[in-house]
C-alpha cells in the first residue's frame, strides 16, 4: 500500500468514527510510524510502506477509531514548541495551558534567579517549559502519582534541564518550606458531574484525578489557596489555571487566604483561564 493510499483508507475510517480532524490525525499517525515529518508524508504519496509500518499504523488508526488522543497512540505532546512525553498517569498538555507560561514568563524580568514551584506537575510541562526560556531560574514539581513524577523526571532530562528542574512525590505543597517567587499550578476543575460528558479523548483517557474538581470544580482551588499564600515569596507570583467559569470564585478563595488578584488572562477561545496572584499588602 502507498502512502496516499494509507492516508485515504485510514481517514475514511476515522471519519466514520466521529473524529473531526480525521485527515490530520491520519497524517501525524502515518508520520510516527514510517518516521517521516508530518509535511514529507504529504510530499510522498506514492511510497510504498514496508509491510512492518502498514501493520503498525493499522494498529494506531484502530486505537484512535476508539477515540484515544493521538498524543497518547504516540507517547508525546508538544507544548511550548517542546516534546512532552505522556502516559496514561498524566494529563495530556493543552494548547490552553501556553496561556500560563506567557503570564509567569511576564511577571519577572529574566537574569536574576528565582525559585520555581510546580503544583500538580504531571508532565513538568508548565516547569519546564518556564525554565526553558530563564537559564538562571530553578524550579521544583510536586504530584501526588510516582508514575506522573517520573514523566516529569524524564521529561527533564529530554531536554537537558535536570540539573534546575527536580521532581518528587507529594500531595500539593505539604512538607515543602518556601519562599519561591514563581507557583504554577494546573490543579483539577471539571465538577465530577460533568466529566461524563467530556469528549471521549478526555473521560476515558486523561486520569480522573487531574479532573476531577469536586462537586462545584473548586475543590483544588480550596486546598491550593492557603498553601499558595504560605510559600510565596513577598514579592512572588502565582499563576493559576482556571476552569471556564471559575474566575470570580477562585479569585475569592485566593483573596480569603490573603492574595490579591493581579491578573486574568483569556486562552485563544476567549476564555479565562488563568489567574495571576500576589500577597496582599
Amino acid at each position: 500500500m502507498t502512502i496516499g493510499e494509507a492516508l485515504a483508507l485510514a481517514t475514511k475510517r476515522l471519519t466514520e468514527a466521529g473524529v473531526e480532524t480525521a485527515r490530520l490525525d491520519a497524517r501525524l499517525l502515518l508520520a510516527s510510524v514510517a518516521g517521516m515529518s508530518a509535511s514529507a508524508v504529504l510530499l510522498e504519496p506514492d511510497r510504498v510502506l514496508a509491510a512492518e509500518t502498514e501493520t503498525v499504523f493499522n494498529e494506531f488508526v484502530d486505537r484512535r477509531c476508539r477515540r484515544e488522543p493521538v498524543s497518547r497512540i504516540i507517547g508525546k505532546r508538544e507544548f511550548w514548541s517542546l516534546d512532552f512525553a505522556i502516559t496514561l498517569s498524566t494529563l495530556d498538555p493543552r494548547p490552553d495551558s501556553e496561556t500560563l507560561v506567557e503570564a509567569a514568563l511576564a511577571q519577572f524580568d529574566p537574569d536574576p534567579p528565582r525559585r520555581v514551584l510546580d503544583l500538580g506537575s504531571g508532565t513538568g510541562c508548565l516547569l519546564l517549559a518556564v525554565l526553558s526560556e530563564r537559564p538562571r531560574w530553578t524550579g521544583i514539581g510536586i504530584d501526588i502519582a510516582e508514575d506522573a513524577v517520573a514523566v516529569g523526571r524524564a521529561n527533564a532530562r529530554t531536554l537537558d534541564l535536570t540539573a534546575r528542574a527536580h521532581f518528587q512525590k507529594g500531595d500539593w505543597g505539604q512538607g515543602l518550606t518556601g519562599p519561591f517567587d514563581l507557583i504554577l499550578t494546573n490543579p483539577p476543575y471539571i465538577p465530577s458531574r460533568e466529566i461524563p460528558g467530556l469528549a471521549p479523548e478526555v473521560s476515558a483517557y486523561d486520569p480522573r484525578r487531574a479532573l476531577d474538581g469536586g462537586k462545584d470544580g473548586l475543590d483544588a482551588y480550596r486546598v491550593l489557596a492557603p498553601t499558595i499564600a504560605r510559600l510565596l515569596a513577598p514579592e512572588g507570583r502565582a499563576v493559576i489555571e482556571l476552569g471556564k467559569g471559575l474566575a470570580n470564585a477562585v479569585a475569592g478563595l485566593m483573596s480569603e487566604a490573603g492574595l490579591k488578584e493581579l491578573d486574568r488572562r483569556q486562552d485563544l477561545s476567549s476564555v479565562e483561564r488563568c489567574l495571576v496572584v500576589g500577597k496582599s499588602e
